[in-house]
């Protein structure tokens, strides 16, 4: 006689499938059972939905949980601790928060135990809200529950991703303090903190301190270590841990070859690119979507067009993906090596092959076609990413103000400004250097001095193309006052702002006939410790002269042979010429006595060759 199998025989057939992720062939079986007359229960909704889970099948989770709830069958805390995992992966944050906050309000159905609280926690983690770990983490301890091994794990982890190394150390000791034994995650997550707070001596210190506590470091903690290293310039001691991992008889992954070219690429070692290619090529490794991506990003960052394009058509010929990282860094990498008609043939590959666009995909084709001067299709790029709903960020704005300042189409400079305030976006220190371009060529220096409070007001730094813009536009306007107030924005900064910017300000303040506060100028210039050069000195001289004050003009020709730079004949022509011309006698031999003096003081000293003017002294 045969004897029908039970309901608990049915789940354990199905736990069974599910459990490794054999979905497919768990649905079977489900299906078998309920045409046997053996209704599926609790139990095996959440075996099936784990099955999901184990396989990768996060919306038909999601699906099958929708279907679910239209049965009488009523969920428990670890369906819906496998429905939030299955929303953190999709993304679906929002989601995932509302049903953990439902079972925080309806306690006596179904509670969140520590498995639901570790998934908020990565889900705040992932989701950039940091602050929030912790938070999330210190209510379970208020509603008594007990952390285990994998919910410290999760909170070191979040702040390994963030490079908070003091914080992930400090719950590191926690473990300790609680009874736990850190294990392989723990450590691993500890060292990758370490690495991203770009302290890879003390990363290694971890790795070390995990083998001495017998346990033994996987393919991940390897990755971590050569990251810590590459990521940090240290590429001879990142290549080093590969051959560290060989020997420990763990084997590189695509992960470690990535890690390694990405390395490359930040250290500018074109040779060791292809070392590590051929290392990957003579362990077996095959290159997915990604590695291909990373070595294509690593020879394009050192401008190795060839070998990328070579690695491209390879990929195409193998018939490994390409997705859209491959074609922006292919675009973008293009446009920072002026390849402006590749970049666009690029373009034409990802349009053919309908991957979309990135942010950085569409600011590049912009770059390109504006560099081309196609502002039209500089434009149709602009307005074709806003209809597929990737909103221009300041980059992309950014890179079409440069455009219409190319084009010298001044009104829509003006015009993107206002878009960018109506969308929240803050331009940035090149923005605004742009948009100031812009004010000034179109005539509407005015609007560069509000851009420029504004930039005050936002705490947006201000660059040398900043003061520059700020400087014309005082000329323009005459402005002498602001000029004068500019001159001490500047202050804090001219040790490290271009003499030439310093010398235009000087200038400035001079043409304006503001000698004394040009003098002034010169001095703090001087104690700043910026490099003054000839022309500085040439234009104190001009401009003292036109004023008539040729004491001061013979002292800044002293301070000059003081200082080792060596008056050009120019300078001692205008100065005699002034002399004949604009003094009586008495005077004119003082001067003339003092000039005299000062070259002779000028032909004893030894000079180091300078450009000099080529117009002969008038008085000798």
């Amino acid at each position: 006689m045969e004897i029908p199998p039970s309901r608990s025989t049915y789940n354990n057939l199905i736990n069974a499938c599910g459990s490794t992720g054999n979905w497919r062939e768990a649905l079977k079986i489900c299906q078998k059972m309920t045409e046997n007359g053996v209704g599926p229960d609790l139990v095996t909704h959440n075996i099936i939905l784990s099955a999901y889970k184990s396989g990768g099948q996060h919306l038909k989770a999601l699906s099958y949980y929708e279907l679910m709830k239209g049965t009488n069958i009523r969920p428990d805390t670890t369906t819906l601790n496998i429905v939030i995992y299955c929303l953190v992966k999709l993304g679906q944050y929002e989601k995932a928060i509302d049903i953990f906050s439902s079972m925080r309000e309806r306690r006596a159905e179904c509670h969140p135990d520590i498995v639901t609280f570790t998934s908020i926690i990565h889900l705040y983690s992932v989701s950039g809200q940091i602050e929030n770990c912790k938070a999330v983490f210190n209510i379970m301890l208020a509603e008594g529950l007990k952390p285990n091994i994998v919910s410290y794990n999760a909170l070191i982890g979040a702040y390994a991703s963030h490079g908070m190394s003091e914080e992930a150390f400090s719950i590191f000791n926690e473990i300790k303090s609680s009874g736990f034994r850190p294990d392989v995650v723990s450590y691993t997550s500890l060292l990758s903190s370490y690495g991203r707070s770009k302290q890879p001596i003390k990363a290694r210190k971890v790795f070390n301190m995990m083998k001495r506590d017998k346990l033994k470091p996987n393919v991940v903690s390897y990755n971590a270590l050569i990251d810590a290293y590459g990521s940090n310039g240290f590429l001879a001691e990142a290549v080093e841990v590969l051959r560290e991992m060989e020997q420990d008889s763990v084997h590189p992954n695509t992960v470690s070859i990535c890690t390694l070219l990405a390395a490359c690429g930040r250290c500018g070692q074109k040779a060791n690119v292809d070392a590590v290619l051929s290392a990957a090529k003579m362990r077996g490794i095959k290159f997915n979507t990604v590695a291909y991506n990373s070595a294509i990003g690593s020879y394009m960052n050192l401008g190795e067009y060839e070998k990328a394009v070579a690695l491209y058509k390879s990929m195409r010929k193998k018939k490994v993906t390409t997705d859209s990282v491959t074609y922006t860094v292919l675009i973008s990498g293009c446009c920072k090596m002026s390849k402006y008609d590749e970049a666009l043939e690029f373009y034409a590959d990802m349009m053919d092959m309908k991957i979309p666009l990135t942010r950085e995909a569409y600011s590049s084709v912009i770059c390109a076609y504006s560099k081309q001067g196609q502002i039209k299709e500089a434009e149709s790029i602009f307005n074709m990413m806003k209809t597929a709903g990737c909103y221009p960020d300041v980059i992309t704005y950014t890179m079409m103000l440069h455009a219409y300042n190319a084009a010298e189409y001044w009104e829509k400079a003006y015009n993107l400004l206002q878009e960018m305030e109506e969308h929240n976006i803050q331009p940035d220190t090149i923005a605004c250097s742009a948009l100031m371009r812009a004010f000034n060529k179109g005539g509407k220096p005015k609007q560069v001095l509000i851009l420029a409070d504004f930039m005050k007001e936002k705490e947006i730094p201000f660059s040398d193309a900043i003061f520059f813009e700020m400087v014309s536009a005082c000329s323009l306007l005459c402005d002498w006052r602001r000029t004068i107030d500019l001159a001490k924005l500047m202050e804090p900064s001219f040790s490290v702002v271009s003499i030439g910017l310093l010398n235009q300000l000087l200038h400035l303040l001079g043409k304006s006939g503001k000698i004394e506060s040009m003098m002034k100028l010169f001095y703090k210039i001087t104690k700043s410790g910026a490099e003054i050069n000839l022309n500085t000195h040439s234009i104190l001289l001009k401009n003292l002269l036109a004023v008539g004050n040729w004491r001061k003009y013979v002292e800044v020709l002293e301070w000059m042979i003081d200082a080792g730079i060596e008056p050009s004949n120019q300078m001692y022509h205008d100065v005699f010429s002034y002399a004949q011309k604009s003094v009586g006698a008495e005077y004119a031999a003082i001067i003339q006595e003092r000039v005299e003096t000062l070259r002779r003081k000028c032909e004893n000293q030894n000079f180091s060759p300078k450009t000099m003017a080529t117009l002969p002294c008038v008085m000798q």
